[in-house]
């Protein structure tokens, strides 16, 4: 199946852009952004450009379509299902969420496990991908500390094996795109380095590392650290710990799960305050049962209970990712913090796509980037979704 670009065009509607929020009108042609007008002139641009399908935007909003680089599934599919049908699924109900690109994250497994995500992946970016696009790869794990398993599944945790790194790295070349591992374990900074040569975001993560450790692997190509606050040790007054590390070190980018489960909202608006704002990155965490009814899912293996949302391993009661959708919690962090939707916008797009350094083409509303959009109502109702141009989702 071939899936061709569109050219259109949405006016009467409030653009938000990397610095402001301006009413107008956005032309896609091609797959891109063409034009972005504004003011005065925007409603007779509209007017002119008979050839186009003119969509009216009735005043809501137009976002540039959410990055989440750390997603585990939804609608009932895990991507460690590593099949076509499964990531069909997770990134058409993302999509339906706002999501127009992620990275599929994988689980603390056994090595052929891992392989059979990367392959499936693999193949599922060789061809047109019909809904939110799969960048590629998060590995969480499962080189991580047995002090901080959280959901992972621990009889899968190993030391940093840098030869596996460099194995599937050149078996599938640039699909690995971020590695989650705590990096006070013995050949963590070899791998660090290793990584950061090849262009690959290292995150701590489900770590017990010290302030001083944190630091050595920022030195060596650490940039991000995975939902900060969780499966992490603490900030203390004489040991800083991984928090304190990653909330004074402004090379390491803060993950956040703005759900009100995982972080509270005054411990959000701290690393809103000590961290410059293009280093702080909204995330979902979700697994399966995001989209899903209460009941009992499985993620890495484990059981875990959703009840009323929040979910958690049956054994042992650690949370088990999330139910959370990147649109809602944008509207948490409206409701908890006094970021205008402007600057959320860039915690859910543009700081991603800066991480993975796709900035140049995605994660912002501008002229020549790929029309990868949301549009809302006022009330950040999801109306529309598109991917380079081309309609995901339409609210019916």
């Amino acid at each position: 199946m071939t899936l061709s670009y569109a050219n259109w065009i949405i006016h009467n509607v409030n653009i938000v852009l990397e610095d402001r929020v301006e009413t107008g009108s956005v032309i896609v042609q091609n797959g891109k952004i063409s034009q972005i007008i504004t003011g005065d002139a925007a409603e007779s641009a509209a007017s002119a450009a008979e050839d186009l399908p003119l969509i009216d935007g009735q005043g809501g909003y137009l976002l540039p379509g959410f990055i989440d680089v750390h997603v585990h599934g939804g609608f009932g599919a895990d991507f460690m299902d590593a099949s076509r049908e499964s990531f069909n699924t997770i990134t058409k109900f993302h999509a339906s969420q706002g999501t127009t690109g992620m990275l599929a994250t994988t689980m603390t497994a056994s090595k052929e496990a891992i392989e059979a995500v990367l392959q499936a992946v693999s193949e599922y970016r060789s061809s047109e991908m019909p809904f939110a696009a799969l960048y590629g790869v998060h590995l969480e794990g499962p080189f991580i500390s047995e002090k901080w398993p959280g959901a992972q599944n621990p009889a899968h945790i190993q030391t940093p094996q840098l030869e596996w790194m460099q194995l599937w790295h050149s078996k599938w070349p640039d699909l690995i795109r971020q590695l989650t591992l705590a990096p006070e374990k013995k050949g963590s900074i070899e791998t660090i380095s290793w990584l950061a040569e090849q262009g690959i975001n290292t995150a701590c993560g489900h770590t017990d590392a010290v302030y001083n450790e944190v630091i050595a692997a920022a030195d060596a190509g650490l940039s991000q650290a995975v939902h900060t606050y969780n499966a992490m040790r603490g900030l203390h007054h004489r040991e800083p710990g991984t928090l304190g590390a990653v909330l004074t070190d402004d090379r390491i980018a803060a993950e956040l799960i703005a759900d009100g489960i995982h972080v509270h909202p005054a411990a959000i608006r701290l690393v809103l305050a000590a961290k410059p704002s293009d280093k702080v990155i909204l995330i979902t965490d979700a697994m399966a049962a995001a989209g899903m009814p209460d009941g009992e899912y499985s993620l890495g293996g484990l059981a875990v209970i959703v009840k009323e949302g929040e979910a958690r391993l049956r054994e042992g009661n650690a949370l088990a990712g999330s139910c959370l959708t990147m649109i809602n919690a944008i509207r948490f962090m409206l409701e908890h913090t006094n970021l205008p939707l402007e600057q959320l916008s860039r915690l859910a797009s543009g700081n991603a796509a800066k991480q993975l350094g796709i900035s140049d083409r995605t994660g912002s509303i501008a002229s020549g980037k790929q029309a990868d959009l949301v549009w809302t109502d006022a009330q950040l109702r999801i109306k529309q979704t598109w991917v380079q141009g081309r309609s995901v989702f339409e609210a019916r």
